[in-house]
């Protein structure tokens, strides 16, 4: 039980394909982090610890990032998505 208590170690499985899906889709648009961040709303650097499955992401958050790229937030959920894009 005390291990479950802890700061996780390893980000959830979700968190990590949204964050590469994000990243991908961003650069196939050829936006810099700035700019997305800026269109979205938030910062440079949450897009950035995003981006590296390094932050929880809020699904509100998660929704301004998609608009701001003008995508579907279920694309950047989709393990696939990238191969596909």
């Amino acid at each position: 039980m005390l291990s479950s208590m802890g700061k996780q170690s390893t980000p959830h499985a979700a968190r990590l394909i949204f964050a590469r899906n994000l990243r991908q889709a961003r650069r196939l648009k050829e936006v810099s982090q700035e700019a997305l961040a800026l269109q979205a709303g938030l910062s440079r650097t949450y897009v950035s610890e995003v981006e590296r499955g390094e932050r929880n992401v809020s699904i509100d958050n998660m929704g301004l990032l998609a608009d701001a790229l003008k995508v579907d937030l279920k694309d950047l959920l989709d393990p696939s998505f990238i191969k596909s894009f």
